[in-house]
């Protein structure tokens, strides 16, 4: 469970769940429809690996041109040179095909990421409601960060199917994506709502709302 003894002014919901388990949905809904800011740990890990900062430098000096997107090669006609840009797909190829290269991304990207997070919680910190979209959330250790977990669940061929369908991924590549996280089996006991994304939108919808009214908000100026 979240760290109910940790005293928190805001309700600090964490959202998580499985790759391709509809955690972008819900967090959309949250965002657009309640009108609640989401802070985006996978926005926050693409910012951290982008062109010009010491991760991504850090990145293309381990793998060099394996992971060099088409175009930002120097070339010797440019006036000024351009910062080399990572190709997030060869990336991914590496890093799912072998744990310890995983592990080492990981271990440059997440203190890049938890830094993001402390310096948004500080901003928002007048906000009453506010969510936390993590996909790794247990695995990284972040759940501190929150007063209350959601898991955005589904079943694991609901997964597979989607997470090949929306990346272009054969079934090896998916299930080598699906099996670099902890199963949704392992965090559903963990957790203290679940979010069903088994069935239709409209169901979803009426879920996220139904979770957002079930307590009392923290203070003044809640609009939900």
């Amino acid at each position: 469970m979240a760290l109910k003894e940790v005293a928190m002014k805001q309700r600090r919901i964490g959202l998580t769940g499985g790759i391709a388990s509809g955690k972008s949905t819900v967090g959309a809904l949250l965002s657009s429809r309640f009108g609640l800011p989401v802070l985006d740990a996978d926005l926050y890990a693409r910012e951290a690996l982008a062109p010009g900062t010491a991760a991504n430098d850090a990145v293309l000096a381990r793998y060099g041109a394996a992971v060099l997107a088409t175009g930002s090669e120097p070339r010797a006609e440019q006036s000024e040179p351009i910062a080399p840009t990572i190709d997030r797909a060869a990336l991914g190829q590496i890093v799912f095909a072998d744990a310890a290269e995983r592990q080492w991304l990981e271990q440059l990207v997440h203190p890049l990421v938890r830094r993001r997070f402390a310096l948004e919680l500080d901003r928002l910190e007048e906000a009453p409601v506010l969510v936390l979209m993590i996909p790794l959330l247990f695995e990284a250790g972040l759940q501190d960060l929150c007063s209350e977990v959601w898991l955005v669940d589904c079943d694991p061929e609901q997964q597979l199917n989607r997470l090949m369908s929306r990346s272009s991924l054969s079934e090896a590549q998916a299930r080598a994506r699906i099996g670099a996280q902890w199963p949704l089996e392992r965090k559903r006991p963990l957790v203290d709502r679940l979010i069903d994304n088994r069935g239709a939108a409209e169901e979803l919808v009426a879920q996220v709302a139904q979770q957002l009214s079930c307590c009392d908000p923290p203070g003044p100026g809640t609009t939900w």
